[in-house]
This record gives C-alpha cells, structure tokens and sequence, in this order.
C-alpha cells in the first residue's frame, strides 16, 4: 500500500492537463471499442477463430466486452483508474496474440501495442489531479 500512496503523490506532483485528457481518450477508446464489439457480431466471431481450441477462450471473449465498457468509463472519469487499466491488460495482450494467430492486421497491431502501453503508463501514474479519485481524496 506505501507504494500505492508514493506514487499517488509523485502523480499529483507531476500532474498535467494533457495527461488527464490522454487517460479520457484511453478510456473513450477502450469504451467505443466494447460498443463496436457488441455491435459487430461478425468481427467478434472473426476474432475469436484463433482462440475457440484454447481453453478458457469462451470465457475470455465474454470478459472482453463489459471489461471494456466498464473499464472505458472508469478509466474516463479517473475512478479506480490502475485497477481498470490492469483489467484491460489480458484483453490488450490478447489482442497482440491474435495478430499472430490469425490474419496480421498491422493497423490492429500497431493500435493494440500503442494503447497497451499508454495502459501500463496509467497503472503506474494513477488517475491524475482532475479525476474522481483525487476529487473522493480532497473530501477525506
């Protein structure tokens, strides 16, 4: 918990308007592509090919979608903000697998690599100052 709390504060030292805005856009990201996934059953099928002999990859494909939902508004409003980034990462380095397994799509890949590590830069800094989780803080 103590390094939870050092980096909280090393955050909020080091906070920057367009770094919120960026963890917005990751979050926007992360929620409008829950809403193109239930919304486009043929892409879903596409993408679960690759992992339908895997075990467990029934239950990874019905994680995907409220994972991204769920974890888009989160991360959008800056609540729980690394435990929603980190609830993101099977879902991202699944979508690096599948690149691999299936058809390369390098528009996909390059895509998934550059939110996968903008992710991990949000579970180390945090939510940032303009967030909920800085605003519930400042109330205690």
């Amino acid at each position: 918990m103590g390094l939870i709390k050092k980096l909280n504060k090393w955050a909020n030292a080091h906070t920057y308007l367009s770094l919120d805005l960026i963890r917005v856009l990751l979050g926007v990201v992360f929620f409008v592509k829950g809403i193109e996934f239930m919304s486009n059953y043929e892409e879903m099928e596409r993408l679960a090919k690759p992992f339908q002999d895997i075990p467990g990859g029934m239950i990874f494909l019905h994680y995907l979608i409220p994972a991204h939902f769920v974890g888009g508004i989160l991360i959008t409003v800056g609540l729980l903000t690394r435990w929603a980034a980190i609830a993101q990462l099977p879902i991202l380095f699944g979508a690096i697998l599948t690149n691999f397994l299936g058809v390369m799509n390098t528009n996909y890949l390059m895509l998934a690599i550059i939110v996968l590590i903008t992710s991990l830069f949000f579970i180390v800094y945090g939510s940032g100052r303009h967030s909920v989780d800085y605003y519930l803080k400042m109330q205690q």
